[in-house]
């Protein structure tokens, strides 16, 4: 059976701009180095001009 891990990324305002708190791809690599393959997103929130506030990580092992 395979097993899924799900990992919050936020997405912060910097002026008009957003970046996320903590970084995708040092995320994607730890989950890898521990045997885990990134296999997408899913939306978590969106503001009302349809950005991405919150995204889940998935990962497979």
């Amino acid at each position: 059976m395979k097993e899924y891990k799900y990992v919050e990324v936020k997405f912060e305002a910097k002026g008009v701009l957003f970046h996320s708190a903590s970084e995708p791809k040092e995320i994607i690599n730890k989950y890898a180095k521990e045997g885990y393959s990134y296999v997408g997103f899913i939306p978590i929130l969106i503001d009302a001009h349809g950005g991405f506030r919150r995204i889940d990580l998935i990962f497979e092992k």
